[in-house]
């Protein structure tokens, strides 16, 4: 099976301004181009990556899809689309879809004020074109309400493939458990809803990686979803705050020491493939 990063970013910062609260000022605050990973890639042996939208803008989508017809190891995209507005959201699946390789949609509901965003009516119906498009939807909740909007939707919405970020964000630096634990058990008992094994902004902005305090979420993770529906990601660059991508990936990688070759080469590659029909 191909290894494959599920989840990376690239940013260019004179050409579109990034806002990473509460990390401004940190050393994101720079451009983070392909020819910038490519090497970290090789030297990790990691085949190809899903370039993940880091703003809620549709001209970086269409970057985005750009980039994945000339950067050999970009697999696939997660881009961004209006959909509070379904019918823009109609249109602009349309105007992307033989652009490149879009294969899910991301909302950044993390920084929606309000935590039931993904309920509203307009919402729900863009989702539906979703389906149609083949498309999977990414979401990454921070708090307990917007956790349970997505397990609402996820629920009522069987035939639309959910992936949830990063763990779910669990509550690593204190070595915390509850209620992320329940929070992550309701979504694996979801055969619609995968999940990423990597770290987010609101874990590494207050945390230095560390295999050992993040194995014990990871093996509970693993052994609720299964192996086949938990793919790993790196989240590079934004996981420079707490750690270099060797350091990540070989500590992904170590995650899965407990599993066989084959299972863990599906968390390492080939749940991406199937999931994002690669």
């Amino acid at each position: 099976m191909p290894v494959i990063d599920c989840h990376q970013h690239f940013w260019t910062w004179g050409r579109r301004a990034h806002k990473f609260p509460p990390a401004a000022g940190t050393r994101l605050d720079r451009d983070f181009t392909p020819e910038d990973l490519r090497p970290q890639l090789k030297k990790a042996g990691v085949d190809g990556t899903i370039l993940v939208q880091s703003l809620n803008d549709l001209d970086e989508t269409r970057e985005f899809l750009d980039l994945s017809r000339e950067i050999d190891y970009v697999a696939g995209v997660v881009g961004w689309v209006p959909l509070t507005d379904p019918a823009a959201c109609a249109a602009a699946l349309e105007s992307v879809k033989s652009r490149g390789k879009l294969v899910g949609i991301r909302p950044l509901i993390a920084y929606e004020p309000d935590p039931n965003w993904l309920l509203q009516a307009s919402v729900r119906e863009s989702l539906g074109l979703l389906v149609q498009a083949g498309l999977v939807f990414e979401a990454i909740p921070v708090n307990e309400r917007q956790f349970d909007a997505v397990l609402t939707v996820a629920s009522a919405m069987p035939k639309l493939k959910f992936v949830l970020n990063h763990l779910g964000n669990p509550p690593v630096p204190e070595q915390g458990w509850e209620p992320w634990a329940t929070y992550v058990k309701r979504a694996a008992e979801l055969p619609n809803m995968s999940i990423k094994l990597s770290a987010g902004l609101a874990l590494v902005i207050r945390w230095k990686w560390s295999t050992g305090e993040i194995r014990r979420y990871a093996d509970y993770v693993i052994e609720l979803f299964g192996p086949e529906r938990v793919m790993a990601g790196s989240n590079w660059p934004v996981v420079e705050l707490g750690g270099t991508f060797e350091e990540v990936w070989n500590g992904l990688t170590d995650l899965g020491a407990g599993l066989t070759p084959v299972e863990r080469a599906v968390v390492l590659g080939g749940s991406a493939q199937r999931i994002y029909r690669l």
